[in-house]
C-alpha cells in the first residue's frame, strides 16, 4: 500500500518549502516528493493519506558514531542493539553506524562475530552499519579486509590514535593501512589524542593529589587534541586516503583541522575530508567535571568537555563550515555503579554519556538559535553522514531512496529529563535542557514506527544491516 503525507514543510539539505511525499509500504521506497499535484498524479486511488499540516518532514537522521554495544576491560556501556536502535527511532533517527570491534577481540573476522551475535540476542530496531574498528595492520589483517572488501561488505575503518595499548595504532601501522585504504576507497576515522601524553598527564596529576573528574580534562588539553589531528592528517595527505576527524571538542582541534581543509595544496591530497563534532560538545562545558560530591563523573567523556569559547568555535565551524557532521559518540553509563568506579581515581571513571535519542530534538532547537538553518541541520545529520559512508539511499527526500523520514511539530518543545529518555541509564547529561518536542511519527522505509512520540505497540525489530 502507498502512503501520501500532504501539506507539509519539506527540508532537505539545500531546500525547505511546503510539499507532499508519496512512498510505498512494500519496496519502503519514495516514489514522489515536491509539488502536491505531482505527487498526488503519482498516487495509487487506495493510498493512506497522513495530512501533515504545520508539520516539517526532515529525512530520517543518519548518526555516524554510536556505539549500541561496547564492552571494556572494567565494565560495559549500558545499552544493546535494542534499547539504542529503539532510542535513535525515538528520536528521529533511522540509521546509525556502529563500530565492529572494542580492541579485546582477537581479529576483523572475531569482532564481526562478536557484533553478529550481539545484534541476533536484541534484534535492531532502526537500519545500521558498522565500520571496522583497527588496531593493528598485519597480514592477517590484510587478508581479512579484503575478503569483506570482495564481499562488498566494507566502507569505512576507525582507527584510534588514543588508548595505548589497548585500542592505539602505532604509526607505522596506521600509514600502512591509511595506504591500503587509499587503494581501496575506504573512509577512516580517527578518534585523534596523543597516546603517550595522556597517561603522563594522568599519572603526574593523579599523583600530585588531583583525583576527581575535575582533573580529566587537563589530562586530555586541546593540544593534545589538536596534535592527533595533525598527526593524522599529515599521514592521510601522504597516502591520500579518505579522512574523517571523529568528535573534534575544541578550537585548537578545529583548527588544526582547518588547516589542511582549507589550505588548497593540502586539501587536493584528500578525496574526502570530513570532520563531526557532537551536541554535548556544543551545549556542556567543562565547568560541570567540578560539580560537587562526585557529580562532575556523570559529564566524562573523551575527548572531553571544553569551554564557552570552545563552543563558540564549534558552533561557528557547522554554521559556515569546515565542520561537516553532528553525530553523538552515544556511549551511556549509569553513575551508581559504573561511572562510580572511579570516585577515588578519575582515570577509572567510563568515558561517555548517550545521545542518540536526544541529538536531533536539542539541535533542532538550540541550533537556529546559533544561526543554523533547518536544511543545514539536515545536511549534518542526514545527508553528508550517509553519502560519506556510501549510504546511498539514506538520508535524502528523493525518488528512490528508502522511505526513511520524520513529522516534526517544531511550534512546541519538550524538558528533558531521565523520565524522557528511553535509555535505562539513572541519568541524563542533559537534565533540564529544552529541546525540540519529540517527532510526531517516524517512518522507516516505509512504515510508521514511532506515533506521537512513542513506538508502535508491538513492534518488531525492522533493522536491516546495510
Amino acid at each position: 500500500m502507498q502512503t501520501l503525507i500532504r501539506h507539509a514543510t519539506l527540508v532537505t539539505a539545500t531546500s525547505c518549502a511546503p510539499g507532499d511525499l508519496l512512498c510505498d509500504d512494500a519496496t519502503g521506497r519514495i516514489l514522489a516528493v515536491g509539488e502536491p499535484e505531482a505527487v498526488a498524479a503519482a498516487a495509487s486511488p487506495d493510498a493512506r493519506i497522513v495530512d501533515a499540516t504545520g508539520l516539517h518532514l526532515l529525512p530520517g537522521g543518519v548518526d555516524p558514531h554510536v556505539h549500541a554495544y561496547l564492552p571494556l576491560a572494567l565494565t560495559d556501556a549500558k545499552t544493546d542493539y535494542a534499547q539504542c536502535t529503539r532510542a535513535a527511532l525515538l528520536g528521529g533517527t533511522t540509521t546509525i553506524c556502529d563500530f565492529a570491534g572494542s580492541g579485546a577481540e582477537a581479529d576483523i573476522d572475531a569482532a564481526y562475530a562478536r557484533w553478529e551475535e550481539t545484534v541476533a540476542d536484541t534484534g535492531a530496531f532502526c537500519d545500521y552499519a558498522w565500520h571496522a574498528t583497527v588496531t593493528r595492520f598485519d597480514l592477517e589483517t590484510r587478508r581479512q579486509l579484503e575478503a569483506r572488501l570482495a564481499a562488498g561488505h566494507l566502507r569505512s575503518l576507525k582507527v584510534y590514535l588514543a588508548y595505548k595499548p589497548a585500542l592505539a595504532i602505532s604509526d607505522p601501522d596506521l600509514l600502512a593501512l591509511l595506504d591500503f585504504a587509499a587503494a581501496n576507497h575506504l573512509v577512516t576515522i580517527a578518534h585523534c589524542e596523543h597516546p603517550d601524553v595522556i597517561p603522563y598527564l594522568q599519572n603526574h596529576l593523579f599523583a600530585s593529589g588531583c583525583t576527581g573528574p575535575d582533573a580529566h580534562e587537563p589530562s586530555r588539553p586541546p593540544y593534545v587534541e589538536a596534535e592527533g589531528v595533525t598527526r593524522f592528517l599529515t599521514l592521510a595527505a601522504a597516502t591520500g586516503a579518505p579522512a574523517y576527524i571523529a568528535h573534534i571538542s575544541s578550537a585548537a582541534a578545529l583548527a588544526a583541522y582547518a588547516r589542511f581543509h582549507d589550505a588548497p595544496s593540502l586539501a587536493a591530497r584528500f578525496p574526502l575530508l570530513a570532520a563531526e563534532t557532537m551536541p554535548h560538545y556544543l551545549l556542556l562545558d567543562d565547568s560541570r567535571t567540578h560539580l560537587p560530591d562526585f557529580q562532575g563523573a556523570k559529564f566524562i567523556l573523551s575527548p572531553p568537555l571544553r569551554t564557552p569559547a570552545d563552543q563558540d568555535a564549534l558552533w561557528q565551524a557547522l554554521r559556515d563550515g569546515p565542520l561537516t557532521c553532528l553525530s553523538t559518540d552515544h556511549c551511556p553509563f549509569d553513575f551508581d555503579g559504573q561511572k562510580t568506579l572511579g570516585r577515588d581515581d578519575f582515570r577509572r571513571i567510563p568515558n561517555g554519556i548517550q545521545g542518540v535519542q536526544e541529538r536531533l530534538p536539542l539541535i533542532l532547537h538550540h541550533g537556529p538559535r546559533h544561526g543554523l538553518t533547518l536544511s543545514r541541520i539536515v545536511d549534518l545529520a542526514a545527508t553528508t553522514p550517509a553519502r560519506i559512508f556510501g549510504l546511498s539511499t539514506k538520508g535524502r527526500l528523493a525518488p528512490g531512496c528508502d522511505a526513511d523520514f520524520a513529522l516534526w511539530d517544531l511550534r512546541h518543545t519538550q524538558t528533558l529529563t531521565q523520565a524522557t529518555q528511553s535509555i535505562p541509564t539513572d541519568y541524563t547529561p542533559y537534565e533540564g535542557f529544552t529541546a525540540a518536542a519529540p517527532p510526531v511519527a517516524v517512518y522507516l522505509r516505509g512504515r510508521n514506527v514511532v506515533q506521537s512520540g512513542a513506538l508502535l505497540p508491538d513492534l518488531p525489530p525492522l533493522g536491516q544491516l546495510l
